[in-house]
């Protein structure tokens, strides 16, 4: 063969080469599928250069799983290499090499030469080839390594491009979708709380993330009677948040047509249960006070116990009622609390982000210090009880994000100044 021919031979290689380049360019262009690129790396290698045998590695990363290797091109070996895991003595290769120089190639040894792909100082893909010696002129000549490393780079890239722009659309997505579900949420928190000096009612609300499960509400009844109540829905996002805003119109419907927590309570069970198809649970404490009678009725469903606290400093675990609602129709027991007698006192419901908050030590802040927080401060006024909790809080996690949604709902009762406040 003599030099022109030699010349010309490589002119056409490196014309085809290039074409193959913008092919694929156009392709990628066409934003064509993962699995179409592949099949197109594949064809090209072997229409424009010959291969023998191929098997392309790549990096995949996933969320919420460890990286790892996968084969997602193969063909003309004796073996598949689908599922072949990568030989570890590959990972630490940066440049061309004979797969005859490495130690214990395995399976691997079916091929000849290893290329790795990178992008910005980071592996990508390892390309495993054989039938890249060319006899040209009576001489055997390794061709086209250049060539496969720019096109496994353009295409291994524009996959990566890809899976970026996909995470891109699904974090987008779940941003509108959690503000829709913030938005809903607050639509739930009652507008106006009494901040009277015979009647006191103060919530703070601090999600986890950008909208939670929890919700708390007041409703007046009656001159003589008031209900409120705290509630934790089992998962978050827009089901959650739809699923409570059901929940809270259930709740005022009912209350407009009962003041008997035995019959609110079942009703909103069975509601609850049409609504979520039995995969969601609310955990559930309502309360109704008879500022005349004096007299607190409960229902505790599920639900982590509220405090009383009395004229004279003594602590009542409001825990008598059922399970949690959406888990059982009918509900397998409903028992009412009743507490008599009971003019002045503190009333603080809330969701277990508080007690389950941790400091650095991995303790739990606890049911202990809180109720002996409450009895420290029962003088103070709500607003001042909420503010110096979330220091103390902040002061027992060393700063640290809480772990999960934090809700308070207080309620402190004068009987003498609250029935005009009512009225």
């Amino acid at each position: 063969m003599d030099v022109n021919t030699i010349l010309r031979t490589q002119y056409e290689l490196k014309e085809l080469e290039l074409n193959s380049l913008l092919e694929v360019t156009q392709a990628i262009n066409n934003n064509l599928s993962e699995d179409s690129l592949y099949k197109i790396f594949n064809f090209t290698l072997r229409a424009t250069l010959n291969i023998q045998k191929l098997a392309l590695y790549v990096l995949i990363e996933e969320e919420g799983n460890p990286e790892h290797w996968e084969c997602k091109t193969n063909f003309g070996t004796e073996i598949s290499f689908t599922n072949i895991m990568l030989n570890e003595h590959f990972l630490p290769i940066t440049q061309i090499t004979k797969v005859e120089d490495l130690e214990d190639p395995g399976f691997f040894d079916e091929f000849d030469t290893v290329i790795p792909v990178s992008h910005k100082n980071r592996m990508l893909a390892l390309v495993f080839l054989d039938g890249l010696q060319k006899e040209i002129d009576g001489q055997h000549t390794e061709i086209g390594t250049t060539f496969i490393q720019a096109l496994s780079n353009i295409i291994i890239v524009a996959i990566e491009n890809k899976k970026l722009a996909r995470r891109q659309l699904v974090q987008e997505a779940m941003r509108k979708e959690m503000e829709i579900a913030r938005q809903v949420q607050q639509f739930l928190f009652p507008k106006q709380l009494p901040q009277q000096e015979g009647l006191q009612v103060e919530a703070s609300y601090m999600p986890h993330h950008s909208v939670g499960g929890d919700y708390y509400d007041f409703i007046k009844l009656t001159a003589n009677h008031f209900l409120l109540c705290i509630a934790d829905v089992s998962g978050k996002g827009v089901p959650a948040a739809i699923l409570m805003s059901n929940f809270q119109a259930a709740l005022r419907t009912i209350v407009r047509q009962t003041m008997n927590l035995s019959e609110i309570i079942s009703e909103l069970n069975y509601q609850v249960m049409q609504s979520a198809n039995g995969e969601n649970f609310i955990t559930f404490f309502v309360a109704i006070y008879n500022q005349e009678q004096k007299v607190l009725h409960y229902v505790n469903a599920g639900h982590i116990p509220p405090l009383l606290i009395n004229a004279d400093k003594e602590i009542h675990l409001l825990d008598r009622g059922t399970v949690m609602l959406g888990s059982f129709h009918p509900l397998p027991f409903l028992n009412e609390g009743i507490v008599e007698d009971i003019d002045d006192f503190l009333l603080f419901a809330y969701t277990d982000g508080l007690t389950e908050a941790f400091n650095q030590q991995e303790e739990e802040y606890g049911l202990k210090r809180l109720q002996e927080f409450l009895l420290r401060h029962a003088d103070l006024d709500l607003p001042n009880i909420h503010r110096s909790l979330f220091k103390e809080l902040d002061e027992f996690s060393g700063g640290d994000e809480y772990h999960d949604d934090i809700t308070f709902l207080s309620v402190m009762v004068n009987t003498k100044l609250s029935r005009e406040v009512l009225q």
